[in-house]
């Protein structure tokens, strides 16, 4: 079977590898069977990559394509995001994410609620004094 990633794709990853001191030695590579849809082929064929980075514990569970090399590819690529993020102290993408819908889930306090219902209430008043005299 071809191999769905490019010479170039790959050196480039290998290249970025070094660059951030990631040796095939220092990872853990396991490939085990996927979870959720897919029926048959998804219980029968071990194509999800799992990657552990020794030195800093980092963890990749990579089952975005149907292939087990493009799945290696991508997990190595995650696994680079993240240790990059880790060196320069940002959040990666993903992190953002879950915190945005932790932030957005969470209820909101008595003290924000109302601070909101005094907001209503002036804005009520000023759109009241718009309003034409009435003719009694």
């Amino acid at each position: 079977m071809e191999n769905p990633i490019s010479s170039e794709k790959n050196g480039a990853l290998e290249q970025r590898m070094i660059a951030l001191g990631i040796t095939e030695a220092s990872c853990l590579e396991k490939f085990v069977r996927g979870s959720g849809a897919g029926g048959q082929k998804i219980n029968k064929t071990s194509n999800c990559v799992f990657l552990k980075h020794l030195p800093t514990g980092v963890c990749i569970k990579c089952q975005m394509d149907r292939s087990r090399e493009m799945n290696r590819y991508l997990a190595r690529k995650e696994l680079c995001d993240q240790i990059e993020a880790i060196r320069d102290g940002k959040a990666t993408a993903k992190t953002q994410a879950i915190e945005k819908m932790r932030r957005q889930k969470r209820p909101r306090s008595q003290r924000s609620k109302q601070r909101s219902v005094v907001d209503k209430r002036i804005t009520s008043q000023k759109k009241s004094m718009r309003r034409p005299p009435s003719s009694d």
